[in-house]
């Protein structure tokens, strides 16, 4: 065995008549990488389980998958934040990757590639980043989120003090929830959602997987999550379904446009005309230009500015639309984005800059920024509102 492994690193299981070696690595480890394909060659099991879902296995193996990408499907179904959320991970865990000279990832494409030289089968047992992303968003409010998404933003900087010493704390902890967790530690649904539940979720797909000899290669942020639900029931249907909306999201969703007309009908009955429209000149100013200077500060397009000016003010009588889904859109078929934008993008979430270059990411920065300005627009809108009642 190589003089790097350890026995922290490798744990061998037993479920029911199969053998199964757990493998923890960090995901920018040159040794894990390293690690993993000497265990599979020497160990020639029939399967090679791996921490990824089918969305994730492609975006390792498959570089042009972004050529497909259809962002006006994107902004249609609302997984506009979802999306922007996950390169933004990705920026983080190719950062460290590039200081340390390895891709992100390096473990799982040679698992892959030694798999299938030694004719093993290879499973995916991670759960859809979809569904883990979707069911960390919906257990979050709408503030939690922007601190969430500002702090992941303001911790870029730290990144460029890693170095090679910092991969044995990151072994301890998968890069992606390493960073999570620690500039989330006031937000409990970030671990639950990324690692207790897919530490669930991975002991299930790994003892489950086909063949007789299994070799797991996994975060080693897992293992222990791993080791402790081993013998443990898991209910996986409950684990890959989306949470339905609470009622005080709900409430909030159709009775805030509600309490806004309310506000400005009483201004006229109240307090005359002159009140009431200047309550409506307030509502869209606060609107209009906040949501306008979101869609600034993503450099889009100036019609997609004005489009973002136009649509808030009305978009928040709305439920169910946004301002931000109107200018993306606008973005989206000014500045179509082109062969080189899809083909760039693996290199241009490397860097903060990038997602402004690239005309990808820079539409669901529109679409994000928009819908933040015209919400903390609306907020400001309401007390000034109210004000002018008294």
């Amino acid at each position: 065995m190589a003089p790097f492994m350890s026995e922290k690193d490798i744990h061998r299981l037993q479920f029911e008549d199969k053998e199964i070696l757990l493998v923890g690595t960090a995901h920018v480890s040159l040794e894990s990488a390293e690690l993993v394909e000497e265990i599979i060659r020497e160990e020639r099991p029939d399967t090679v389980s791996v921490e990824l879902c089918r969305a994730r296995y492609q975006a390792l193996t498959d570089e042009s998958r972004w050529r497909n990408t259809d962002l006006v499907d994107v902004i249609r179904q609302k997984k506009a934040f979802l999306l922007l959320s996950n390169l933004i991970l990705a920026y983080f865990q190719r950062k460290i990757g590039n200081r340390l000279g390895i891709r992100p990832g390096e473990e799982i494409r040679r698992a892959v590639a030694a798999a299938q030289e030694a004719g093993a089968q290879v499973h995916l047992a991670d759960r859809d980043i979809r569904i883990t992303l979707a069911r960390t968003w919906r257990r979050m409010g709408f503030l939690a989120k922007l601190r969430l998404l500002g702090q992941l933003i303001s911790s870029s900087g730290e990144l460029e003090s890693i170095d090679r010493e910092d991969v044995e704390r990151l072994k301890r902890m998968d890069v992606l929830e390493t960073v999570l967790t620690e500039v989330g530690r006031s937000f409990p649904e970030i671990k639950e959602t990324l690692i207790d539940e897919r530490d669930l979720y991975l002991a299930h797909r790994i003892r489950t997987a086909p063949g007789r000899k299994i070799v797991a290669v996994v975060g080693a942020g897992h293992v222990p999550g791993i080791l402790e639900a081993w013998e443990r029931p898991v209910d996986i249907e409950a684990l890959e379904t989306i949470p339905p909306k609470g009622r005080a999201a709900g409430v909030v969703k159709w009775g805030l446009p509600l309490l806004i007309l309310a506000l400005i009908a009483l201004g006229f009955v109240k307090a005359g005309t002159a009140t009431g429209t200047h309550m409506i000149r307030w509502w869209v100013l606060a609107n209009g230009v906040l949501a306008g200077l979101g869609a600034a500060l993503a450099l889009a397009h100036p019609l997609s500015i004005l489009s973002a000016v136009a649509a808030a003010p009305f978009t928040s009588l709305n439920p169910m639309i946004a301002a931000g889904w109107v200018s993306g859109l606008v973005e989206a078929l000014l500045k179509k984005p082109k062969v080189r934008d899809f083909e760039s993008l693996p290199e241009d979430i490397g860097s903060l800059k990038g997602f402004w270059r690239n005309r990808i990411t820079r539409v669901l920065l529109v679409v994000v920024f928009t819908n933040i300005g015209s919400s903390v627009g609306t907020f400001m809108a309401i007390p000034i509102m109210m004000r002018l009642l008294a």
